[in-house]
């Protein structure tokens, strides 16, 4: 039974995005169909994996679910809440003993069944020793299946405080002699960043993830005395951007750049209901607007207004206990409001700073990173660079969207925010760590990539990369390979390192 769970885990709905249109099962390695001549000609098949309509819904992990039905699992007071981000597999349930075999009588007198060696309405009553191996068989079955390993479901905004209040399990000794350390540093009068960079790769604490990432961007200084001033005179800033420049949208010479925004808008995580939010949707393009016309030479990018989800939930998380997936923003006082947009915004502009060249002109950026990932993975694995070849996959048709987006349309949210826990702890992480990153998570797929035979095939396993299911285990794993690759190429690619 378990090989069948495992054969049937990783079945893949019909309707998930990025499929072809209304064919058969193209995946198949036995269905002989026509391959694509072009990239172009599979692109013009293909739906966009963020045109998602309701009935595509049905078929994929839906938060919506859940702002109706919060869904607990207690059995006990001391049961962890679970979060669920489930996939279509899941949805499944697992075979029961009752759907195979006949009814079986496990009642109190079970031990002393009634016993006849002659039909009975037309069927033969089995020997007592026979009903009782019938029994214990399921309850083996039965046991085996309870048995399963169940993948901890991991809320959006990775927790390590003491959380029984919402039914998760207290802090380890571990996790709070960090989080100590983390508030001994962030509280003396000057902040060794250093330090605290050192003690933020491995994961920021919950708790204390707001403060240390405004001050890893560089958006709050060391000093301590200063921050509070730093604070008021940048979100002032902020909105005096608000007041001079948003009504300018309707010009002709922003209309097209607002519109894009508007339109971009509401496929920014459109499975998560936060993000829907007509409220928070007006505070993105402001963000999203404010950046683009004070920065011309780049102006506005699709994929830029993916970058901003991950501050502004950090930066809710340090007014919400609930789950921050399903919380109001309408609910929150107005300058917290305000103050969460404006520090998202100044976040989010010393992060691009670093990687503005990706989003200039032909984004030459880009094109530099994904030539530096082809080069570093031919010397990495050799078989995987040579099957992409055979297959005739080029590297920008899938590693575009890698470094245009930083992962965050492979990766559940939850899991972005851990990687950019470490991104920020890097000197050079977004810009330069990112490369290597993308290098472990290419390989971690090795296996599934040397199995698709076409271009077909691979390029969709490519972008749809079963993910749904990491954590910080997994991503822990993954940065800790960069980290590995990292130094062992720290050569390679040559021309990259600038």
């Amino acid at each position: 039974m378990a090989t069948d769970n495992r054969i049937h885990f990783w079945r893949r709905n019909q309707k998930v995005p990025g499929r072809l249109k209304d064919t058969p099962k193209a995946s198949s390695l036995n269905t002989k169909s026509k391959k694509p001549a072009t990239f172009h000609e599979f692109a013009r098949s293909t739906n966009d994996a963020w045109d998602i309509d309701d009935e595509e819904d049905d078929g994929m992990f839906s938060l919506k679910q859940y702002s109706s039905s919060p869904v607990q699992s207690r059995s006990t007071p001391q049961t962890p809440r679970l979060k669920l981000f489930k996939s279509p597999e899941d949805t499944e349930p697992l075979p029961r003993p009752s759907d195979r075999q006949e009814p079986i009588n496990t009642n109190h007198d079970q031990d002393r069944l009634d016993v006849e060696s002659g039909p009975t309405n037309g069927r033969v009553v089995k020997s007592c020793s026979d009903a009782q191996l019938n029994v214990n068989a399921a309850r083996n079955t039965l046991q085996k299946q309870q048995s399963l390993p169940v993948r901890p479901v991991i809320p959006l905004v990775a927790r390590i405080s003491d959380q029984n209040a919402s039914g998760a399990p207290p802090m380890t000794v571990r996790e709070k002699t960090r989080l100590d350390k983390f508030k001994q540093l962030l509280a003396s009068p000057n902040t060794d960043l250093e330090e605290l960079r050192k003690h933020s790769w491995s994961g920021i604490p919950r708790e204390v993830r707001p403060v240390t990432w405004r001050l890893l961007s560089g958006y709050l200084p060391a000093n301590r005395e200063r921050r509070d001033l730093v604070l008021q005179r940048k979100r002032e800033e902020y909105f005096g951007f608000i007041e001079q420049y948003y009504h300018s949208r309707t010009d002709d010479n922003h209309r097209d750049t607002y519109r894009q925004i508007h339109i971009d808008i509401p496929r920014t995580n459109p499975l998560i209901p936060l993000f829907q939010q007509p409220l928070v949707q007006e505070v993105f393009e402001r963000i999203l607007f404010i950046w683009a016309i004070r920065h011309p030479a780049s102006g506005y990018v699709q994929g830029i207004n993916d970058l901003v989800t991950p501050f502004f939930v950090v930066f809710l998380s340090e007014f919400v206990e609930e789950d921050v997936e399903n919380f109001e923003m309408a609910s929150l006082p107005l300058d917290t409001q305000r103050n969460i947009e404006a520090d998202s915004f100044w976040c989010m502009s010393k992060l691009l700073d670093g990687i503005q060249d990706n989003y200039t002109f032909a984004q030459p950026g880009i094109q530099i990173k994904v030539k530096a990932l082809e080069e570093l993975v031919s010397r990495i694995d050799e078989d995987v660079h040579v099957h992409f070849q055979r297959c005739e996959v080029e590297y920008l048709q899938f590693a575009f969207r890698w470094m245009n987006n930083l992962l965050m349309r492979e990766l559940p949210l939850r899991c972005t925010i851990r990687l950019w826990d470490t991104y920020q702890a890097e000197s050079e992480g977004f810009s330069h760590f990112h490369l290597y990153v993308c290098a472990a998570f290419l390989i971690k797929w090795r296996k599934e990539i040397l199995s698709m035979v076409d271009f077909q095939s691979l390029l969709m396993l490519l972008q749809n990369l079963p993910t749904i299911h990491w954590g910080n285990e997994e991503v822990g794993l993954l940065l800790a390979e960069a980290y590995r690759l990292k130094y062992m190429f720290a050569d390679a690619p040559s021309h990259y390192k600038r």
